[in-house]
């Protein structure tokens, strides 16, 4: 697409600054397949998504998991037994955690839906107490939830054929999963072969990083997500508070939603202990809100590390594009994918509006120099498969060096800032 500015001539009889200036936008055939093929993406994107989620999810697991085949490979066990133990291990995992908690839950979930009025009474009778809150008690005594938890059987199917969609990708992630943690050379020579070689170092740089960030943030999520389930249990069983297991396991699965998870996971809990009373309801709030505290302040930081430290202002944007976008499951994959672009930001050397080279970035352009002259000398006359293997070995190298030297920069500003007070 071009724009032509038309001047106006002698014919028209005027100058050129009392006439208007006319701009031709021309559409050549480049452009035009250009605008088709914007377009034929995105429909292709809307309607495979569910195919892209399911690759997304599978590479977040190759992210979790390899860490732990790596430290397998490390003790001298072959690669293929090493994968075969840990999904083993993990399959065995989940199964008996399904197997001791699932049934109990459903029963505590039907003594829950059983005590419901009860529940709605107290909550009403507090609110009562009140002349600012007595409208809202009158409110939630009189709502009539059976309609708004009708069961039809168009609603039933919909809900199963659900249900099973969902299991069926998630199955499928966790064998794509497998398959390409076995492919795993092939896959990156592949990905090696289609990129010049004097851009391997820093797709290798990539790809670890990237490993870093989902391997993180799956095995951090895991992590706060089943230590906010046992602090509920313990909490609630202290208190003495009933169903405490499905209360418990709801609050953990609350926990990976973040901003609106503290009011999801705290509100069952409180809910709850207020059948043994005021006072109980109110430790149980205090007790909850002094773990979430902990938990954003403290947990979050040391179990994440550096792999998700992102500003507060592109978590919210992630976290409400992800939410537009895919729901749910796009608000949970929105901090990743989020830290993932900054981290190519960084590493493609994208230079951004206002920002100008500081000289940590010129002592990693110099690396990089190193480390690319490095690459070519050892994986000369190499395939592209062994190749790869080499510069993601040259990268890991480096990565340890920077770790080190940023632990022991640490550890020399720890020593030197009591001195200084």
């Amino acid at each position: 697409m071009k724009a032509t500015p038309h001047q106006p001539g002698p014919e028209t009889g005027g100058l050129a600054g009392n006439n208007p200036r006319v701009v031709r936008f021309e559409l050549t055939l480049k452009s035009l397949f250009a605008v088709l093929g914007l377009i034929a993406g995105i429909w292709l994107l809307l309607h495979a998504l569910p195919v892209l989620l399911t690759l997304v999810a599978a590479l977040m697991l190759v992210g979790a998991l390899n860490p732990f085949v790596a430290r397998l490979e490390q003790r001298k066990v072959p690669r293929f037994y090493a994968i075969l133990l840990v999904f083993g291990s993990a399959a065995i995992l989940t199964v008996t955690l399904f197997t001791f908690t699932v049934p109990t839950v459903i029963a505590q979930g039907r003594t829950i839906a059983e005590q419901a009025p009860e529940i709605r009474e107290r909550i009403a009778g507090y609110l009562e107490q009140s002349r600012i809150t007595a409208a809202m008690g009158d409110d939630i005594r009189n709502a009539r939830y059976t309609e708004l938890l009708k069961v039809t059987s168009s609603n039933l199917l919909t809900a199963g054929t659900r249900v099973f969609e969902i299991l069926a990708y998630g199955l499928a992630a966790v064998f794509l999963a497998f398959y390409m943690m076995i492919d795993r050379d092939r896959l990156r020579g592949a990905l090696f072969a289609v990129v010049p070689r004097t851009h391997h170092i820093r797709l290798s740089r990539i790809l670890l990083n990237l490993g870093t960030i989902v391997g993180g943030y799956i095995r951090g999520q895991a992590l706060t997500c089943l230590l906010m389930s046992g602090f509920i249990l313990v909490l609630l069983l202290a208190c003495r508070v009933p169903n405490a297991l499905a209360i418990a396991v709801f609050g953990g699965a609350m926990d990976l939603l973040p901003y609106i998870g503290i009011f999801l996971t705290m509100a069952p809990a409180v809910l709850a202990a207020s059948v043994k009373g005021p006072v109980i309801a109110g430790t149980v709030f205090v007790l909850m809100l002094a773990y979430e505290e902990l938990e954003s302040r403290v947990l979050v930081p040391l179990v994440y590390g550096r792999a998700m430290r992102l500003p507060s202002s592109v978590v919210l944007f992630s976290l409400i594009l992800g939410t537009a976008l895919a729901g749910i499951v796009g608000a949970l994959l929105a901090l990743p994918l989020a830290a993932a672009v900054l981290m190519l930001v960084d590493e493609l050397r994208v230079e951004l509006p206002g920002e100008t080279m500081q000289p940590a970035d010129l002592e990693q352009l110099r690396a990089d120099d190193r480390g690319e002259l490095e690459y070519e000398r050892r994986a000369e006359h190499m395939t592209a498969e062994k190749a790869a293997a080499v510069a993601v070995e040259i990268s890991g190298n480096r990565k340890k060096e920077e770790g080190e030297t940023e632990k022991a920069l640490a550890a020399t500003e720890g020593k030197a800032g009591p001195a200084q007070d």
